[in-house]
């Protein structure tokens, strides 16, 4: 279970990720503490563990504030992505996947080709097409059976707009590739072809970034309206107030 502490971080992060507090927003702890209903020590926490992942900046006497990325900083989050996601596919093949692990991932696949088979993008499907997305690419990290290679990746994962947890959703041809990459990267995985899934995974990510730096400056205007890109939260996310 996690604890106080753990639960204000993962919010705060949700709130930077899905645009609720914007670059350059100020993060004070008794605002924030006052705000989630929890005493300030949580919050203190919370915002040095954001501090050194580098979502936020600590400003003497000012608090904290958001930090703005680049698109170059962006692009090189998902290169990094693309290695580390890379290796992790690479080590789940050499392991196995365990039968539940397997169920896991067809059932995604399925619910996948589900969402995408009108052959049209539905405002209501795309949170249940990221939600599937991240379960596979969270399934793929967590059986690689090495806890940096998560943890890295995860880090990576949190600067805005190179999460797995952000998809864009105004083109179904380029969601049909990119779900067709997940077919064929578990079908790697479990034939345990190490090589092959290496490879299809550092792909899959290294498209996406360059998909999101033609959409960038789109994107910075309309913000987390754009189409698909407020990020889903993972299962795990903290039940604490919205700031919204």
């Amino acid at each position: 279970m996690k604890t106080l502490a753990q639960n204000v971080t993962d919010t705060l992060r949700d709130w930077i990720l899905h645009g609720h507090v914007r670059p350059g927003g100020r993060l004070e702890e008794v605002p924030l503490a006052e705000q989630l209903g929890v005493s300030r020590t949580p919050v203190r926490a919370a915002l040095g563990i954001l501090a050194s992942e580098g979502l936020i900046d600590h400003q003497p006497k000012r608090g904290y504030l958001v930090r703005a990325f680049n698109m170059e900083e962006i692009v090189a989050a998902y290169e990094v992505r693309s290695v580390l996601e890379g290796l992790a596919c690479r080590n789940t093949a050499a392991r196995g996947l365990t039968d539940e692990q397997v169920q896991r991932l067809r059932a995604s696949l399925a619910e996948g080709d589900r969402i995408l088979a009108s052959g049209q993008l539905r405002p209501e499907d795309h949170e249940p097409y990221q939600q599937m997305n991240v379960t596979i690419h969270d399934t793929l990290l967590m059986a690689s059976g090495n806890p940096w290679v998560t943890r890295f990746a995860e880090q990576a994962q949190n600067i805005p707009y190179a999460s797995d947890r952000i998809v864009l959703w105004d083109d179904h041809a380029i969601i049909l590739r990119s779900h067709g990459d997940h077919h064929r990267i578990i079908e790697a995985v479990i034939a345990r072809d190490s090589h092959r899934a290496e490879q299809l995974m550092r792909e899959h990510v290294y498209y996406a970034g360059i998909i999101l730096r033609r959409n960038y400056e789109r994107l910075l205007e309309a913000g987390d309206t754009a189409p698909g890109a407020r990020p889903a939260q993972r299962p795990a996310a903290a039940a604490v107030p919205s700031p919204l």
